[in-house]
């Protein structure tokens, strides 16, 4: 489910709280680091979650209208196909998405969650795609799972009240929920009918992902001192002090990673420090930071520090 950008990421909202706060107790910067991947995995659960909320309110909205004095023949023979969806009555019935829910202690049980799927309810009812769904006539497993994904998309990925919730319950999920939506669209759009409804682990199966973001977090604190001096020497005309802290943090990621995995590409690494620069640092800091480490990459080459194992991973 993680990329390796992502883990990278994380790994520097790690470096940065561990040099703002000083700290030089790394066993648990680097169980902090953890917990932060595992609350990823907390947010697709509690997103997988939402689908049966939502149905729980339009079934209780249907028997409401049911004690009313006066019914209509809409009250009395209410429109169900959001309630029957096939697809939602998969994954709220599904017993892995039911296990992990429980052993994580993950639910939207309680007063004012409730009130919020409330509010988000209402906003359904009122779109484009949730009326066009009820009324279009189309019928079937296909129209349910084209459905269940526009409505995501829409209504629940761009829920204000969700995010508001999300932003309250953890900060870092505003930086995690762009690839946890994705990963529900592709959870959804992968599940064919009469196979088992499959729920992505955290890490790929058989993959190195946790040694990588371990390696990569304690190298880079260990390597601090030789990676600031090599920096200091790259940047004459720049005051160390005054260099951003977030550049110098991806500045020396990279350097650790150049050096310590020796089957990740040159070009790879450079790439991608580049791309998480122009989200996480200063304006134009992508240009310095690709500067900067076309000189390391070039000073690194000449000590031989640059041990890369197969073709083509020297460019």
């Amino acid at each position: 489910m993680l990329n390796r950008r992502h883990l990278r990421i994380k790994v520097l909202q790690s470096l940065y709280a561990f040099y703002q706060c000083k700290s030089e107790d790394l066993d648990n910067v680097e169980k902090n680091l953890f917990n932060s991947l595992e609350k990823i995995y907390d947010l697709y659960i509690y997103l997988l979650l939402t689908f049966s909320e939502l149905k729980k309110y339009g079934l209780y909205r249907m028997e409401e209208s049911k004690k009313k004095n006066i019914l209509t023949d809409k009250d009395i023979n209410p429109n169900k196909k959001f309630v029957e969806n096939e697809l939602i009555n998969i994954i709220e019935n599904d017993v892995n998405l039911i296990y992990l829910s429980k052993e994580r202690k993950l639910n939207w049980s309680g007063d004012v969650n409730q009130q919020m799927f409330r509010k988000i309810y209402n906003e359904v009812i009122k779109s484009d795609i949730y009326n066009h769904y009820m009324n279009n006539g189309i019928d079937g497993f296909e129209e349910d799972k084209k459905f269940l994904v526009e409505l995501f998309k829409s209504d629940i990925a761009n829920s204000n009240v969700l995010y508001d919730y999300f932003n309250d319950k953890n900060i870092s999920w505003v930086d995690d929920l762009d690839l946890v939506c994705s990963m529900i669209v592709k959870t959804i759009n992968s599940f064919e009918k009469g196979n088992k409804f499959e729920i992505f682990n955290l890490y790929k199966e058989n993959d190195d992902e946790k040694a990588f973001v371990s390696e990569l977090l304690l190298k880079t604190i260990l390597f601090d001192k030789a990676n600031e001096t090599l920096i200091d020497d790259l940047t004459l005309n720049w005051e160390f002090d005054r260099i951003a802290k977030m550049d110098v943090i991806l500045m020396k990621m990279a350097i650790t990673e150049l050096q310590v995995f020796d089957n990740i590409p040159i070009k790879v690494t450079l790439n991608e420090y580049i791309e998480i620069s122009k989200y996480y640092s200063t304006p134009k800091s992508n240009i310095f930071i690709n500067g900067i480490l076309d000189k390391a990459i070039l000073s690194l080459s000449k000590e031989n520090k640059l041990n890369k194992v197969g073709l083509g991973l020297k460019n």
